[in-house]
């Protein structure tokens, strides 16, 4: 008589396992090849930083970009800021006065750290910036944004500028955690001084962005050649961290 020969149970706890343990290695290598990088630090004193992060919009930047830091903080004293207020408002009390949207004091510690991350981040990946101090009220000021070079455009976009709001061990509303809903910052508008070198400003912002985002569009190069460097800033410069 003839007889068929099963595998053991043994055999077939044992392929079992081996084909368990592929599944397991080949998800492993799927979720390792879609999981993003890491930002790479560059400036971190207290709760400023500036860091090299994924270009969400992946565009193909023009980085690594070469700017020193005088350069880069002459940009920065061009941009301004002001509330933005409706025809009613307006009508009763006038427009908002322009401010700088970067003091002197942030621009000595954006620039340099800001010029560095430029000259080593990919053409996938963008520069995001984080400013933080208390006030004399003890609030928290913050300004948050990022920038990019594509071309001949410098993109910098603003998250917040001095936006003034309650403490907390985590300044920046746009890292902050369920249940931790951030409060919504006042609407404001931006521009860049001369505004010939401006091309335009994209507003935008959504449910899991930031509440507001004003993205400026400057032609830097032609804006540095006509306007006067950022006093106190070199190529070798370093941040210096902010006392309070």
């Amino acid at each position: 008589m003839n007889t068929i020969s099963r595998p053991s149970q043994r055999t077939l706890s044992s392929r079992a396992s081996l084909m368990l343990a592929f599944i397991g290695v080949v998800a492993g290598a799927g979720c390792a090849a879609q999981s993003p990088a890491p930002a790479k630090t560059i400036y971190q004193s207290g709760f400023n930083q500036v860091r090299i992060e994924k270009d969400p919009a992946a565009m193909t930047n023009t980085h690594p970009a070469s700017l020193s830091a005088t350069e880069v903080g002459t940009l920065l004293r061009g941009v301004r800021v002001w509330e933005r207020r409706n025809a009613l408002h307006r009508l009763f009390v006038g427009p908002a006065d322009k401010t700088r949207a970067f003091r002197d004091r942030e621009i000595a510690i954006l620039a340099p750290a800001l010029a560095k991350a430029l000259s080593q981040a990919s053409p996938s990946e963008r520069v995001y910036y984080h400013l933080s101090h208390a006030t004399e009220h003890g609030e928290e000021e913050t300004s948050t944004g990022w920038l990019s070079i594509q071309d001949t455009t410098l993109h910098l976009a603003l998250w917040e500028a001095h936006d003034r709001h309650g403490p907390g061990p985590d300044i920046s509303k746009y890292d902050r955690q369920m249940p931790n809903v951030p409060e919504r910052s006042p609407a404001f508008d931006a521009t860049f001084e001369p505004e010939e070198y401006l091309v335009k400003v994209r507003s935008g912002g959504g449910l899991f962005a930031p509440d507001q985002e004003e993205e400026l569009l400057i032609r830097y190069r032609e804006a540095l050649a006509a306007m006067p460097a950022q006093p106190g800033l070199d190529r070798e410069s370093k941040p210096v961290p902010e006392r309070h």
